[in-house]
């Protein structure tokens, strides 16, 4: 049997410097998956000169370093390229900063073990939970280590772009645990009471970003045996709790409890 030996030729086009496809190509939007901008470094188009949270967008400096592969298209002042950041290319009106939606976000927390939760999570909703650093507000907090620059104790660049995103969809990580519909209070739980944050949450290396850090059963009442929970400090010697009926109320209060 005769095997059939497909070959897809790749044409260098000498006034652009850039490799294109016979068919054609739709330079209307941008896409980081694009083979061509997947193996080119971050810091190339977003450079990192001061602690801005506000990203820099590439082409500031006459349309540099696109131009680098895109001269032919930039040529044309109307090209569709132009669509790509400008509302209205002729008067310079520039669009908002793209929303995150081709990376993903990634967080070790082993290897920030080191860091006080505190650095990161902020109370909110009057104590009860803590936020996760989001948006432009994840870069004002990360970057108070990740300045331009920075090296990890290794030496490994920690400043890039590429260091916290990568290709992929992006997850947010919920900030609605179950045992705050109990009326569980971070508040209630915190030095006040000789309690830190590692007294009930533990860090687990190596596994996926949304069960890196490990929380009690949000359960006082037949909670399972051997597996750390409400029960295991409100057990009636500890704290209030066991089979002490009269305190429903410290737990279950208002619209917040609900099973």
């Amino acid at each position: 049997m005769k095997r059939v030996v497909f070959i897809v030729v790749i044409v260098l086009a000498a006034s652009a410097g850039e490799p294109r496809m016979f068919a054609q190509t739709n330079y209307s939007q941008f896409k980081h998956d694009n083979p061509q901008h997947a193996r080119l470094p971050c810091l190339l188009c977003h450079r990192r000169t001061d602690n801005s949270a506000q990203p820099t967008l590439p082409g500031k400096d006459n349309h540099a370093p696109c131009t680098g592969c895109h001269q032919q298209q930039f040529a044309n002042s109307g090209s569709e390229i132009c669509s790509v950041c400008h509302t209205d290319a002729q008067s310079g009106k520039m669009k908002a900063f793209p929303a995150l939606r081709s990376f993903n976000v990634l967080f070790d927390h082993a290897k920030h073990s080191s860091s006080d939760c505190g650095s990161c999570h902020r109370r909110s909703r009057g104590g009860v939970a803590f936020t996760i650093p989001a948006r432009m507000n994840a870069h004002v907090t990360c970057f108070g280590c990740h300045t331009p620059g920075a090296k990890a104790s290794s030496g490994g660049d920690i400043a890039s772009c590429g260091t916290c995103h990568k290709l992929g969809r992006f997850v947010r990580t919920s900030e609605q645990a179950a045992a705050f519909r109990v009326g569980f209070s971070h508040a209630n739980h915190d030095a006040s009471e000789k309690l830190a944050c590692r007294a009930c949450h533990t860090v687990r290396p190596g596994l996926p970003y949304g069960r890196q850090v490990t929380s009690p059963v949000a359960l006082n009442h037949r909670a399972p045996a051997r597996t750390p929970s409400c029960a295991t400090c409100h057990n009636g010697q500890r704290a209030f709790g066991g089979d002490d009926f009269s305190v429903c109320k410290r737990c279950h209060s208002g619209s917040a409890w609900r099973f």
